[in-house]
């Protein structure tokens, strides 16, 4: 069985977040959506509502589940015994960051990045996007996933 997870803080997770997901789902037979928690890092929403709208995303697919962390991302994938990590990119520079992660993650574990260009539909969107334009009263539906109810 193949198996992955999707890191990230996703606040919120993205309509990109989604896709990418989806696109994964290709490739693993199971991705666990890894919450990261940082305590130094303010979010604007809370761990359970990105948990929560996560699950709304994927209520109807039992092969993606949402746990929270609070570790090193090589840590939280030997404890899901998965073999790959999934990374979405958006740009060149995602790109750059991610290959040093991937790397730093492979020396240090042996874990697989598997990096997945973003679909040039949502290549501007971003969680920072999405939580300025909530910040101004905007609609936002059309960033997030479907079946998220904010």
């Amino acid at each position: 069985m193949k198996r992955a997870i999707f890191p990230g803080t996703f606040d919120p997770f993205t309509i990109g977040h989604y896709d990418i997901v989806l696109r994964g789902l290709a490739i693993f037979d199971e991705i666990v959506i890894g919450i990261g928690i940082n305590q130094t890092k303010k979010t604007f929403f809370s761990l359970e509502k990105r948990m929560e709208m996560i699950r709304q995303s994927f209520q109807n697919e039992p092969r993606v589940s949402v746990k929270a962390y609070d570790d090193l991302t090589i840590h939280f994938a030997e404890q899901e015994k998965a073999a790959f990590i999934l990374r979405g990119v958006r740009s060149v520079n995602d790109f750059e960051y991610e290959r040093t992660i991937a790397d730093a993650n492979k020396q240090l574990n042996g874990v697989e990045t598997v990096i997945l260009n973003t679909n040039p539909a949502y290549s501007f969107v971003s969680s920072t996007v999405v939580r300025d334009l909530l910040l101004y009263k905007k609609d936002i539906t059309a960033f997030l996933p479907p079946n998220v109810i904010l």
